[in-house]
Parts: C-alpha cells; sequence; structure tokens
C-alpha cells in the first residue's frame, strides 16, 4: 500500500462481508443468503470503507461484486434500516443517506473495473449497487427493481437519477424509477442494463473470467478510461477533448505504452505493468 494514498493500514477482517483476493482480482461477496442479502448499517459501512482501501492498496485489478445464495441483494433490511431510520432525526438520516452515496461514489470512482455478478433478484439498493458498477454480467434469472418510490420515498436514491438515465436513457429510467416494476433480464439486456447475459448458472464463471481478463490488462489504461468515462458525463465536448488529450500524453510516457511497442516489434504478447 503506498504511504501517499492513505495511512491506514489494511484491515484484517470484514464482519458484514466476504472478501478474498486472488491475482489481482477482489471478489466481494454480500453473505446474508437468509435475508437474500439485504443491507444493513454494518454492510453499507463496510463497503464505504473497503473500496477506497482497495484503491489504496495498488494491487487490485478488477472487482466482483456478488451476492450469496439465491439472490444478488434485495435491498436495505426492512428492519434493520427502515424500522430504524423511522426513530432518526434529521441530521442522523442524512449522515446515513450520505453514507449509502458514498459506497456508489466509491464504486464509479475507486481505479479498477467493478463487476456485479447478478443472479436472482436486485432490488432497491442491491440494484444501484449493480447499476454502479462499470460491468453487469447475469443470467436469466436476474431482474432489477427500483422499489424506492413504493416505500414512499425519492426513486432518486444513491444516485439513481443520476447514473440510470445513462445507462438506459431518460424514458426507461424514468418508468423504472417512478413505478418501481421489476426489470426481468430479457428486458434488461435489450435496454441495456445487462452488459453480459449468461447461461442459468454461469454468472460466477462468466465474472470471473471477465475480471481476470479485465486484471490481465493495461491497469493504468483501464482506470483512465474509467475516470473519463464518469467525470466527462457532465462536460462540454471541447473540455471533454482536451482532457483527453491531457490523458493520453501522460500515458503516452507510460511503461506500458512503451512495453505494446517492445511486444509488437518482437512480436510477443505485451506484459502489462499497470504503469
Amino acid at each position: 500500500m503506498s504511504p501517499f494514498t492513505g495511512s491506514a493500514s489494511r484491515t484484517e477482517e470484514w464482519r458484514h462481508l466476504r472478501l478474498t483476493l486472488d491475482s489481482g482480482v477482489a471478489t466481494v461477496t454480500l453473505a446474508r443468503p437468509d435475508k437474500l442479502n439485504a443491507l444493513t448499517f454494518g454492510a453499507y459501512a463496510d463497503l464505504r470503507d473497503l473500496l477506497p482501501e482497495l484503491a489504496r492498496d495498488g494491487s487490485v485489478r478488477a472487482l466482483v461484486l456478488g451476492g450469496e445464495g439465491r439472490g444478488f441483494c434485495s435491498g436495505g433490511d426492512v428492519d434493520d434500516i427502515i424500522g430504524a431510520t423511522l426513530a432518526m432525526d434529521t441530521g442522523r438520516l442524512l449522515d446515513f443517506n450520505r453514507m449509502t452515496g458514498q459506497v456508489v461514489r466509491g464504486l464509479r470512482e475507486c481505479p479498477f473495473p467493478v463487476i456485479a455478478a447478478v443472479h436472482g433478484v436486485a432490488a432497491g439498493a442491491g440494484a444501484v449497487l449493480a447499476l454502479a458498477a462499470d460491468f453487469r454480467v447475469a443470467d436469466p434469472t436476474a431482474r432489477f427493481a427500483f422499489l424506492f418510490t413504493r416505500v414512499g420515498l425519492s426513486g432518486g436514491d444513491m444516485g439513481a437519477a443520476y447514473l440510470l438515465p445513462r445507462v438506459v436513457g431518460l424514458g426507461h429510467a424514468t418508468r423504472l424509477l417512478m413505478l418501481g416494476e421489476p426489470v426481468r433480464a430479457p428486458e434488461a439486456e435489450r435496454i441495456g442494463l445487462i452488459s453480459q447475459l449468461t447461461e442459468e448458472g454461469g454468472v460466477p464463471a462468466a465474472a470471473l473470467a471477465l475480471a481476470r481478463r479485465l486484471a490481465e490488462g493495461p491497469a493504468l489504461a483501464h482506470a483512465q478510461t474509467k475516470a473519463l468515462l464518469t467525470a466527462e458525463l457532465d462536460m462540454p465536448l471541447a473540455a471533454s477533448v482536451e482532457l483527453d488529450a491531457a490523458t493520453q500524453a501522460l500515458l503516452m510516457n507510460s511503461a506500458d505504452y512503451a512495453e505494446f511497442h517492445a511486444a509488437f516489434t518482437e512480436k510477443r504478447p505485451p506484459k502489462w505493468r499497470g504503469r
């Protein structure tokens, strides 16, 4: 872990999720299968803290986010969160909602691709976690539901009103966020909510294969591509082109760029170093 990116030491154990690291691929598993991986305050806090820690680590090249058991994530736990929030004042509620938003920012701003491995239900906050990933690999059992209006809240929770129109378009996003109706895998693929549709039961292997492909590739190029995709969503063309030019000029001084040329000249695969 670089001393310049943070002073905190690595967390040895996460209480509310399961983390494995293997050859540059981090796998984060929501592990409350008896509750369809419903999120608790602790799960949100762990995700909020884990993502910047992995970003500081420097060795992670891709992340797979999945759920144990019958589904991906059924959203916030009704008893643990909804019941508890009814007793909170506005200040504490604001702190809680900012924490959930920090999870989404962590997924969007971490310098490596995130793959949501979706099977079964991805509802409420679970749907937004999948939405915030860079790739959504899903099988035919997947169904997405943005349920916030159905509990009397705004459909624009955790950045959903920002992200969803940019993924599926304003018309589809309006329908999904207003009505909260489930979107099953065939429609989700048609409107662009699913990046890759697998056979039933094929999500874990497909998500891991994609993560390994990304992890073995040019990590610096991937990080900058993700950063530009996020930053340029709200930029005019002139600013975007200038940012692209500055980024490419920096990357043209990278070891990976020189390695590509050497590998091409020597007729061999590049050995990407991520710098």
